[in-house]
């Protein structure tokens, strides 16, 4: 087993949570000013039913370098705080060779995440940068959560091809995952493509966005994408977590109930597959 699978499976084992909180601090809905506070009361609300947390770097970036100051803070906090959990940015990166290493090289050596996403539209080499780095995890975007992907990923990557796009790019994965340290991003909006996308690529982890605000299949997910022994998958869940409540006084509390809510869900969902 790789460094990175060994990690996620503490991780997860650890917490007894597929459950991934998402970061996405907003201005507009915090219940506080003060964004590192939100977050970290955020972590700390949830940091007994969650394996995961993802950072969404768009939420910090739009706060310009203080938010910037902030998200380097955080990541430095979940893992002085609480060692073992897992920390993924999600950034989507990708990009020719050359600038795809200078973003590697950024989100694993300066920002010190234990896993990205990444965009691998420009093939292979794009995001050879950070699959060299073995002990980290690389989440390929493969099939997102949004009502429009299908517009591309839908449709066969070229004619007369019997794979759609998304298909593709989970087949590639396998061959791609020479570390082991490969995973696979897919909507839980899209469960019938979820259980091919585990077809195709047994064994890779799969990262689940879109329970929760988006209103994703959980139960579907998890029967698409679990696999017998460890299920492999995180559940990602982001506004629903972090918005839980817009008081001040227990926003955090607020947070930990609903993740802990979220885990309880997947577990009585695996639990049944189980016995299956």
């Amino acid at each position: 087993m790789s460094v990175f699978l060994e990690k996620l499976e503490m991780s997860v084992n650890a917490s007894n949570s597929l459950v991934c909180v998402g970061l996405d601090p907003d201005p507009n809905r915090m219940p506080i000013q003060n964004v590192f506070e939100f977050c970290a009361g955020i972590v700390d609300g949830t940091a007994e039913y969650s394996g995961a947390y993802k950072p969404n770097l768009g939420f910090f970036e739009a706060l310009g370098i203080d938010g910037l100051i902030t998200l380097k803070k955080m990541v430095e906090y979940i893992h002085d705080r609480y060692p073992g959990k897992l920390v993924i940015g999600d950034g989507k990166r990708g990009d020719i060779d050359t600038t795809s290493s200078r973003y590697a090289t950024a989100l694993f050596e300066f920002w010190d995440f234990d896993a990205v996403t990444v965009n691998a539209y420009g093939g292979r080499d794009s995001i050879q940068p950070f699959l060299s780095y073995e002990d980290r995890g690389v989440f390929v975007w493969c099939k997102s959560s949004n009502p429009d992907g299908g517009q591309f990923q839908g449709e066969r990557s070229r004619p007369g091809a019997e794979l759609a796009l998304f298909e593709r790019m989970a087949e590639m994965s396998t061959e791609w995952n020479e570390n082991g340290n490969l995973g696979l991003v897919v909507g839980a909006t899209y469960p019938a493509e979820l259980e091919k996308v585990r077809e195709l690529a047994p064994g890779i982890p799969i990262l689940i966005p879109g329970v929760g605000s988006q209103q994703g299949d959980l139960a579907r997910s998890l029967r698409a994408g679990t696999e017998r022994g460890f299920a492999n998958i995180l559940i990602s869940s982001s506004r629903s977590i972090n918005y839980a409540s817009n008081d001040a006084k227990n926003f955090s509390q607020a947070a930990g109930k609903a993740a802990n809510m979220l885990r309880e869900e997947i577990n009585a969902v695996l639990n049944d597959i189980n016995r299956q």
